[in-house]
C-alpha cells in the first residue's frame, strides 16, 4: 500500500504504543475490525507514536492483535515518519488564512473569560487577534507559539453508527504544539484520509473530538469519515480501565491461567456475541455481527471476570 493513492474504503484501529494492550483496548480492535470486515472493507493498522512511547510495545501489541486472530493490510504505519504529511498540511492551512499562533499557557487558558455565547471548554480567543507587533514581544519574550486552526464555526455534526447525529464543539484548537509536534486532531485527519479510512471505529471517550475532526477534514478537501464510538470497558468503580487494574492483558492473564481464547469468548460475551462459557473464534464473531444490536452501556470488568 503506497499512502496517497487511490484506496479501497477501510477502517482501521490506530495505538498509542505505549505498552500493552489491555481488555478494553482489545475490545475496541476487535469491534473495529468487525465493523471493516462485516461490512466489505479493509482493515489498517496506525501506530500514533508522536507521544510517549515503550520500547517494543508496537511488537507486543501486534503480536496481541494477531493471537486474537486479527489480520490486517501491511505495512503497519507509523505517525513518526510522517511529519512531512502534517506539515504540509499545517502549511497548507496557513497559506489559506486558516491558522494563528498562540501563546497562551494552559493555565492562563483555563482563567481567561469566555467569549460571549462561547461554549464552555472552548478556547478563548486569546491570541486570536494579535497584531505583530504583540506576536514579536511574545516571541522575544521567549514563548515558542502553538499553532491554532482559526474555525468559522462554533460546532459541527457527524454521523455515527451507534449516536446517531452528533453536534458537538468546534473552537479555535490547536493543530501543532508549541514544541513543534503535530497535533493528535491534526495527524489523525491527515493520516486517515492519506489511508482511504471512511469508517472510524474508536471508544466512545472521544466522540466529542469527533466534530473538530470531522470540521478540518473538510477544510483539507477530504469526506469526513463515518464514525461508530463504542462503549467503554470499566472497572468495579466505573472508571475507565487502565492497566492499574491488576490483570487486564494478556500477558498478565496468561500468568493466571486465563488463555486468549477465553479472553475473546469474554469479550464476545460482552458484546453479546456469545453465550457464557461459550468458545468462539471471530469467525464466528463475523456470521453473528449486527451494528444495530451492540450494546450501548459500558462493560463493567470486575476482579471475578476470569473466575
Amino acid at each position: 500500500m503506497v499512502l496517497g493513492e487511490t484506496l479501497p474504503p477501510a477502517g482501521r484501529y490506530a495505538p498509542s504504543p505505549s505498552g500493552e494492550l489491555h481488555v478494553g483496548n482489545l475490545r475496541t480492535a476487535v469491534l473495529a475490525w468487525l465493523f471493516a470486515r462485516t461490512t466489505d472493507r479493509s482493515f489498517v493498522i496506525r501506530m500514533e507514536d508522536l507521544d510517549r512511547t515503550a520500547v517494543g510495545a508496537d511488537r507486543r501489541q501486534l503480536g496481541d492483535l494477531t493471537a486474537l486472530g486479527m489480520d490486517w493490510v501491511p505495512p503497519v504505519v507509523y505517525q513518526s515518519t510522517r511529519l512531512a504529511a502534517y506539515q504540509s498540511a499545517i502549511d497548507g492551512l496557513r497559506d489559506a488564512g486558516r491558522t494563528f499562533e498562540c501563546f497562551c499557557t494552559r493555565r492562563e487558558i483555563q482563567e481567561a473569560p469566555s467569549a460571549p455565547h462561547a461554549p464552555e471548554g472552548a478556547y478563548p480567543g486569546t491570541c486570536r487577534e494579535l497584531t505583530d507587533a504583540e506576536r514579536a514581544d511574545r516571541r522575544a519574550a521567549g514563548r515558542p507559539p502553538a499553532i491554532r486552526l482559526r474555525s468559522d464555526t462554533p460546532e459541527f455534526t457527524v454521523s455515527d453508527l451507534l449516536h446517531g447525529r452528533y453536534t458537538g464543539m468546534v473552537d479555535d484548537f490547536v493543530v501543532q504544539r508549541n514544541d513543534g509536534t503535530p497535533a493528535y486532531n491534526l495527524a489523525v485527519v491527515v493520516d486517515d484520509a492519506a489511508q482511504g479510512i471512511d469508517q472510524v471505529v474508536r471508544g466512545a471517550d472521544l466522540l466529542s473530538s469527533a466534530p473538530r475532526q470531522a470540521y478540518l477534514a473538510t477544510l483539507l478537501g477530504h469526506l469526513p469519515p463515518v464514525y461508530a464510538h463504542v462503549p467503554m470497558v470499566l472497572n468495579a468503580k466505573r472508571i475507565r480501565l487502565s492497566k492499574r487494574d491488576g490483570a487486564v492483558t494478556l500477558t498478565d492473564l496468561a500468568a493466571r491461567g486465563v488463555t486468549v481464547a477465553q479472553v475473546l469468548s469474554h469479550i464476545a460475551q460482552s458484546l453479546w456475541l456469545a453465550d457464557p462459557g461459550e468458545v468462539v473464534d471471530l469467525a464466528t464473531l463475523v456470521e453473528r455481527f449486527r451494528p444495530d444490536a451492540l450494546p450501548h452501556d459500558p462493560w463493567i470488568l470486575t476482579a471475578d471476570e476470569w473466575e
